[in-house]
């Protein structure tokens, strides 16, 4: 068996463009602020390309720069500026933030109704209570690239590997919402081998380079490997090995390529929905 490969870039390419069509048509111009504070490499090149995709789009985006020496208070401040500004939809603080910052702090600072991270806690207890608004962007991603492969989820089987509030902890909520038996497994977690071979649908989302193997994956089983990991040698690879988990796997998303596309374009449609929302339509 050689699985199917899920092609994030083509339904992110696809997402976009129905977004793109739908602000097209509105009487105002949804906004999005993305902050980011301080110099970190790859947040610089995370924000360009959210900064870019928002423009294509249709968004109104702009994104705030901080030095690395900003405060709490400071950011703070700024993100209840934001708040109160409204021509201002969604607000997206990149993390890390620098270390004399809480993270925490920075969520909750955030309103609700423009969170379009998904991640204040009254987002979370919505996902939860099955009243969901606005979900963590890379949760939602994976969850499109699940339904192009016309699996039906309903009864079957699911693993999510990690338990992040970013990923593991939204992906398998969503899952549950779709009927799915699901099981959490995590580094305490004994005999993950076998609890893999068991599963007929693999999220895996723990941040280590290839550590899902070939033989844990059952036959005719769908992965979707969040993780992206750069290797030594420059390499990106995901949480799964690839090469192995393809050749028993029924569909699969490769790294690069897969989920990661779908996290912008995810980002994007949470800033049409919190517009729409937030003007009743």
């Amino acid at each position: 068996m050689t699985a199917q490969l899920i092609d994030g870039k083509q339904v992110a390419a696809k997402l976009r463009q129905d977004i793109a069509g739908r602000v097209a048509g509105l009487s105002f111009q949804p906004g999005l602020v993305v902050v980011l504070v301080g110099e970190d490499p790859a947040s610089q090149v995370y924000v360009k390309a959210k900064d870019r995709a928002a423009r294509e789009a249709g968004l109104a985006a702009r994104t705030i720069r901080l030095p690395e020496e900003t405060t709490q208070a400071e950011l703070l401040a700024v993100v209840e500026g934001l708040n109160q500004d409204d021509a201002v939809d969604g607000i997206l603080v990149q993390f890390p933030v620098p270390k004399q910052i809480s993270q925490r702090a920075v969520i909750l600072a955030i309103d609700p109704a423009k969170d379009v991270d998904g991640l204040h806690p009254e987002n979370v207890g919505r996902l939860v209570d099955g009243s969901a608004r606005l979900v963590a962007c890379t949760p939602t991603g994976a969850m499109k690239l699940l339904a192009e492969t016309g699996v039906s989820l309903s009864g079957k089987r699911a693993l999510v590997l990690g338990r992040s509030m970013l990923v593991g902890k939204p992906i398998a909520q969503l899952l549950l919402a779709q009927d799915a038996t699901v099981t959490m497994v995590h580094s305490r977690t004994l005999n993950l081998a076998d609890e893999c071979r068991r599963a007929e649908v693999i999220v895996a989302a723990i941040g280590k380079p290839e550590f899902v193997r070939g033989a844990w994956i059952s036959e005719g089983a769908v992965v979707i490997d969040v993780g992206i990991n750069r290797l030594p040698d420059g390499r990106l690879v995901g949480d799964v090995a690839f090469d192995e988990a393809k050749a028993v796997a029924k569909a699969i998303t490769p790294v690069p390529g897969g989920v990661g596309p779908m996290t912008i374009a995810c980002l994007l449609e949470n800033t049409l929905i919190a517009g729409l929302a937030r003007r009743g339509l």
